[in-house]
């Protein structure tokens, strides 16, 4: 099918709703309709070299000898890769690298949060939401298998999944655990000493900007389900940030487009406890974060946050930002803490 049949064909099964639109609209302006034109087409094969196991350049060659088309767009980042030709249907995950954990296939914007949080050898880092380990993975990768990794994930299934990616990608220097995540963090806060110098909570969102692989996406939106969610974001952050070192950073990230879910979670954090918003230095646009929505008016830091477009570089949609824990001091009592 022609590729502008099959858009049409797709936007006639998942049509966006008006709300949505209108929302859109009311962040980008004329650009939405860019916006919902690409979520209408896939995104281009994207993998990350696991020099775990292999170094950049032998597996581009390998790769090459396939036939495959590597580009790599991140002179900082070169086992970044990008799969310009088309590929057959599955064949991005039937190689003999693949079975053998040579690359991983993860789309570039969800590289993004861990080459923001620059982990680092001998750390300790808690990834909160770990499964299926795109993002642990490849901060093993960064951290050269040494320092400690606590990967969490509360769903059994996905567990399996979490270990069965480790295992291949030969990760040897983290600790799975099964919890919810903000049980884990109270837990860890009230009978360990244990604190994190790099915390990742990239949280259960909306997934706004997983249209592209997910049209569904566009049937199942609902603001209540944003509001809803954005409770449990605020929950999930607040508890991790009470298990950061001092010192430490952390890097809050969604693939999702409402600031609800985005920088009203960053600004509760800033009213709630001593932090920085830390500026995000990485080779793809990115766009500042949103300061005022609907009415509400959120911490002037927060434009130090980072917003990624899929039109902006053909990728799916994304939001992470930095934060830098100045003390362990909460500028609010518990009990006045509203989620």
């Amino acid at each position: 099918m022609e590729p502008a049949k099959h858009k049409e064909k797709l936007r006639e099964k998942y049509p966006p709703k008006p709300e949505f639109i209108k929302r859109m609209k009311a962040l980008i302006g004329d650009e939405a309709e860019e916006f919902f034109r690409i979520s209408y087409t896939t995104t281009p094969d994207s993998i990350r070299c696991n020099t775990l196991k292999i170094s950049v350049d032998e597996l581009r060659k390998r790769l090459e000898s396939y036939g495959w088309k590597i580009k790599q767009p991140f002179d900082e980042y070169p086992e970044v890769m990008i799969v310009e030709n088309r590929l057959k249907p599955g064949e991005l995950g039937k190689t003999k690298e693949h079975l053998l954990g040579y690359y991983y296939v993860q789309e570039v914007s969800s590289m993004l949060p861990i080459l923001a949080l620059k982990p680092k050898a001998g750390e300790i880092l808690l990834d909160l939401c770990a499964s299926p380990g795109s993002k642990t993975t490849q901060a093993a990768a960064m951290m050269e298998n040494s320092g400690m990794i606590v990967a969490n994930e509360v769903n059994l299934g996905r567990i399996r999944i979490l270990n069965s990616n480790l295992e291949k990608c030969g990760v040897m220097n983290t600790m799975v655990v099964r919890k919810d995540g903000v049980q884990l963090c109270e837990k860890l806060e009230k009978k360990s000493k244990l604190r994190f110098d790099k915390i990742l909570v990239d949280a259960p969102c909306s997934g706004e900007g997983t249209l592209r692989k997910s049209p569904k996406t566009f049937l199942m939106w609902n603001k209540k389900m944003i509001e809803n969610i954005s409770r449990i974001q605020k929950k999930l952050a607040a508890s991790a940030m009470k298990i950061l070192r001092v010192g430490g950073e952390m890097i809050y990230s969604t693939c999702t487009l409402s600031p609800e879910e985005d920088e009203g979670v960053i600004d509760f954090l800033i009213r709630n406890f001593d932090v920085s918003v830390e500026s995000i230095k990485l080779p793809i646009k990115l766009r500042c974060g949103v300061c005022e929505w609907e009415g509400k008016s959120y911490n002037h830091e927060i434009e130090k946050a980072c917003r990624l477009y899929p039109q902006d570089n053909n990728t799916d949609g994304f939001f992470l930002c930095k934060i830098r824990k100045l003390s362990d001091k909460c500028l609010l009592k518990e009990k006045a803490v509203h989620f």
